[in-house]
């Protein structure tokens, strides 16, 4: 996690780093997790360096996108943005999912109900339907606990971590 600590955060914050870090330890293939705000701001993510097979694998495919966490955010909330737009342009409803094959790897964005997006970054062996299903079992668990209260309580976390790393 990019919080290295949960200590002194509320329960549902502890449950919500708990769900990600369960996530990114029980799926194979996963590279980068990230929780996005509906305003684009990281409010969650996972640090590639805890996953096993990324550690192992680290020499010959990436461990996700360059940069740092807030990298993914960006990507995420702008895949997010796009395809809210196609859908309304299409009136298609609302954007469940969105998913990006590459050669190098696979991009997940799921939708959290109050406007949060869940985006995965997966390497190119990762099984895209178990990806799936288990953002859809994160998202089931984690959309009825993020409120604006714990929204406001997770990035003032990771402020303070970022601040505490400086």
């Amino acid at each position: 996690m990019t919080a290295t600590s949960t200590f002194g955060l509320s329960s549902e914050a502890r449950n919500l780093h708990w769900l990600l870090t369960n996530l990114v330890e029980e799926v194979p293939g996963l590279l980068s997790v990230a929780v996005v705000s509906s305003d684009g701001l990281l409010l969650l993510s996972s640090d590639p360096g805890r996953n096993a097979e990324a550690r192992t694998a680290e020499s010959t495919r990436p461990t996700g996108p360059k940069g740092s966490a807030a990298d993914l955010a960006t990507i995420v909330s702008g895949i997010g943005s796009l395809t809210i737009g196609a859908a309304r342009l299409m009136d298609g409803g609302g954007v469940k999912q969105t998913m990006v094959a590459m050669d190098e790897g696979s991009l997940f964005v799921m939708a959290i109900s109050d406007g949060s997006l869940l985006g995965v970054h997966g390497s190119p062996d990762c099984d895209m339907s178990v990806v799936a299903y288990h953002m859809a079992l994160f998202v089931g668990r984690a959309g009825h606990v993020l409120t604006p209260e714990l929204r406001i309580e997770l990035r003032k976390s990771l402020e303070a971590d970022a601040l505490g790393s400086a």
